[in-house]
């Protein structure tokens, strides 16, 4: 009897080292200890992290409307800028400067001789020869000034590529031996013109009360004689 008595003991009190065993891992193995509370956190990051994003987007947004606006902006600047572009800036209907043609010279024997001179436009200009007679001078003093005869003449004349016009000057249109002599003939499209071209001759010419045609594309009508 004292037997099972003893034994009943000892389970009870076995159970009852189990129960505080468990009591103990239990309250061990609390909430607090466990990581409950890391969800919670975890939620809290992810909100700041969606605020900070949110803010970067708009903060990016903001920017991209910026440039988009300001080159926009910049965009209207340009083809307002484009559309200003008209004659003596390179589009249709550009006059003629003397620097934008190359000029030759050439000697002639008919009239008593005379110089032929060629414009023609440089490579990719397209111009016009608005004013009919040439501005042409041997030296700078007023009696060096070639006088218009009104021989041919076209208004205007367009150059570009292989297209020509052509004046003709007479270096003296007066008998005897007087006169001033030149190795260069000064020639422009117009008075006014600040890049004049100075042509050498072939040889010194007597120059006295010099004359000068219009502008024509025929070379023919050229000749210059006092009418």
């Amino acid at each position: 009897m004292r037997t099972r008595l003893a034994n009943r003991s000892a389970r009870l009190l076995l159970a009852a080292a189990a129960a505080t065993a468990l009591a103990a891992t239990t309250t061990a193995c609390g909430p607090e200890d466990n990581g409950a509370e890391a969800p919670a956190a975890s939620a809290s990051t992810s909100t700041d992290t969606s605020d900070d994003a949110s803010d970067g987007k708009e903060s990016g947004t903001g920017g991209a409307g910026s440039g988009a606006e300001d080159s926009g902006s910049e965009a209207g600047a340009g083809a307002d800028k484009g559309g200003d572009k008209g004659a003596g800036e390179g589009g249709v209907g550009q006059s003629c400067g003397t620097n934008d043609l190359d000029l030759t010279l050439t000697p002639k024997s008919q009239a008593g001789g005379y110089y032929q001179v060629t414009a023609k436009a440089k490579s990719g200009i397209t111009c016009y020869l608005d004013v009919n007679t040439p501005s042409v001078s041997f030296g700078s003093k007023p009696e060096g000034v070639a006088s218009p005869v009104g021989q041919g003449g076209e208004d205007p004349i367009k150059l570009t590529g292989s297209a020509v016009a052509y004046t003709g000057i007479s270096p003296k249109t007066t008998g005897g031996d007087a006169g001033v002599e030149f190795e260069n003939v000064i020639v422009s499209v117009t008075d006014e013109d600040p890049h004049p071209a100075e042509l050498a001759l072939p040889e010194p010419a007597v120059v006295e009360k010099p004359i000068v045609t219009n502008w024509s594309t025929n070379p023919g009508e050229t000749v210059p004689v006092i009418v």
